[in-house]
């Protein structure tokens, strides 16, 4: 099993000042249609993932000093990139039930669908 939270619950952890990665594992073209703006935000397609490994994400994902929210369209590739980093021995890593798809729909509209 694996740890995951809610869109309802990063809906307000966006809204508060919690330090954490929002790892948005989508390709590019995705991004396009719907986004979510905060600072907090990583872009790390899951494509490229496949290709690079661990060397892919960020300096910061990679102390696994804070937590990562990982998100994608609908919640199938976050909830595969979530085990990945937990077998690979990250313990800070959540899945985003439903993704942005979800996100969108319960919690900010203005973000986009596709």
């Amino acid at each position: 099993m694996y740890p995951e939270i809610t869109v309802t619950e990063l809906g307000e952890k966006l809204k508060s000042d919690e330090k954490f990665i929002l790892l948005d594992v989508r390709e590019l073209s995705e991004l396009e249609h719907a986004k979510i703006t905060d600072s907090r935000l990583e872009v790390t397609p899951m494509s490229r993932l496949a290709r690079e490994g661990i060397k892919a994400l960020s300096e910061v994902v990679q102390s696994q000093e804070i937590p990562v929210y990982i998100l994608c369209h609908h919640g199938s590739r976050s909830v595969q990139v979530t085990m990945w980093l937990a077998q690979q021995g990250y313990k800070n890593v959540v899945n985003i039930s439903g993704g942005i798809n979800e996100y969108a729909r319960k919690v900010d509209s203005s973000v986009g669908f596709y």
